[in-house]
Parts: C-alpha cells; structure tokens; sequence
C-alpha cells in the first residue's frame, strides 16, 4: 500500500452463494481521479457474487481487509520517488555492450539474471546484479552507473545520487518499493 494510490483487494470466500469481497482502498493523497477509477473498476470488473465495498485509508475494516492483505504492515505515505524513478538494462547479448531503459511501467520479471540492471529512484542509483552475470557486464556496467551518475549531477545537482550494489534475492525496501506487487522470484520449471 501507498497512501498516493489506490488498489483494489479481492479476498475470495469459500461458501456457495457468495464468492467473497472485493474493496477498493483509496489512499489518502491519491489523485481523485484514480479513486473514481478503483471504484468504476470495482463496480464493472465484479459480478454480483462478489460483495463491494470502498474504502478510505484509515477506515479500514479489521475483518477482512488486513487478513486479506497478509496483515497490517507498516506502508508508505508518499511517493515522491516515483516521480524520479527509471531503469535501464545493462547487456552484452548481441555482442556489444549496451544499456537501454526500460518502459516506465516496468515490474520484478524485467530483471534477468543475465543482466545488470540500473534503477534510479531520485536518490539512489541501485545496481542489481543477475546470478548469471558476467565479469565483463559487471565491469561495464560499474562504468556506465558511474557516468550516468556524473550525468545526473550536472542536470540535477539538487539531487545528487549515490551508487549502491544489489544482488538478487539481497534487495533492500528502498528498491523494491519502486516495482508493483514485488515478491519472491519465481523458480524456472526443472
């Protein structure tokens, strides 16, 4: 959760008649216009075997709400860092190396253990390493984090930036955050 957004919770039921619950909780700083949007995604996606509610941040039920979310955790009340926040794919698969950004609606499965990615939240320039990386890409990679860097000091020198490493499966809150429904990665079949 994110008190700037909204997000809409469907906690199923196991009985007959009623599949379960479906709440469209709406953070306290978010865009007015999302929270119309949650509620018209509420009213149109599910069908009336599904229970609808609305709610507020704050306002929350302790029924089944929390339980629903896994329990009640401490979240975010702001997101300024996302108004900063891109990433870019470090990569020598085609034989050069080269490093492009991502779209801005990038989400965990973007990381590749083959790659290097480059995450930059505003404040922090976060250099996730894949498990099957090479030397070379590591090396490259540490280069071309150091120039953008310098890059972003000279246009934003308000927000100067440090560089923090990240390996898979180590990564911190502060990265995390920045990628919708974040979880666990997911095994490749044997």
């Amino acid at each position: 959760l994110n008190s700037e957004f909204c997000f809409i919770l469907k906690v199923p039921f196991e009985s007959e008649d009623n599949q379960g619950i479906v709440y469209a909780w709406v953070g306290r700083a978010s865009d007015p216009d999302e929270a119309k949007l949650a509620e018209d995604i509420l009213n149109t996606m599910f069908d009336a075997s599904y229970s609808k509610q609305v709610i507020n941040e704050g306002e929350e039920p302790e029924n089944f709400f929390w339980v629903g979310i896994g329990a009640q955790k401490p979240y975010d009340d702001d997101a300024e860092y996302m108004k900063h926040t891109r990433l870019f794919r470090c990569s020598n698969e085609k034989g050069y190396f080269a490093v492009t950004e991502k779209c801005s609606d990038f989400c965990q499965d973007d990381l590749a253990d083959d790659d290097i990615m480059l995450l930059d939240n505003g404040q922090e320039v976060y250099m996730w390493v894949g498990t099957q990386t090479s030397q070379v890409e590591i090396k490259l990679s540490l280069k071309a984090c150091q120039v953008y860097i310098q890059h972003t000091r000279s246009k934003e020198h308000e927000r100067p930036r440090r560089l923090r490493l990240v390996r898979k499966g180590n990564e911190q809150r502060a990265f995390t955050r920045c990628f919708h429904a974040w979880s666990t990665f997911r095994q490749a079949p044997a």
